[in-house]
């Protein structure tokens, strides 16, 4: 009974580390499109430059 309990254990860790893995995929394609549009979208400044589109 203990090692079908262990085999049951194991197969539910790999489901939930694969979905949360493949949850972190979508969520870094999001944020890198986000970072893409904020970079081809900057605002100019005075003068016509293109400004600094990070604020660190």
């Amino acid at each position: 009974m203990v090692p079908l309990l262990l085999v049951l254990l194991l197969a539910l860790i790999l489901f939930g580390a694969g979905f949360a893995l493949k949850i972190l995929w979508w969520v870094a394609v999001v944020v890198l499109v986000i970072w893409l549009l904020g970079f081809l979208m900057r605002s100019t400044g005075a003068g016509g430059s293109r400004g600094r589109w990070y604020r660190w």
